[in-house]
């Protein structure tokens, strides 16, 4: 399975944070929610998502591309919550 993160990070509309990725040349959304970002980095209160996204990037993607591998992708998304964060 070829997976390449190309990104931009984007603010959707919930606050949270899209990042494009392809998989096997096919385009998904990999999707974190505000929470996610929260929990990865407890110390910052109520920090800008795509700071926080930006300080946290490879972590996060590293759980994208575990939920990848484990075929949790559906319709073309990708959703990271806090408690996929370990």
């Amino acid at each position: 399975m070829k997976i390449d993160f190309i990104g931009p990070a984007l603010l959707s509309v919930d606050g949270g944070i899209d990042y494009a990725a392809k998989v096997d040349d096919q385009d998904i959304t990999c999707y974190f929610s505000y929470e996610t970002l929260e929990e990865v980095d407890p110390d910052a209160l109520m920090g800008e998502a795509l700071e926080l996204f930006a300080h946290h990037q490879l972590k996060l993607l590293s759980i994208a591309e575990n939920k990848i591998l484990k075929g949790q992708v559906h319709a073309g998304r990708l959703e990271v919550y806090s408690h996929d964060i370990s």
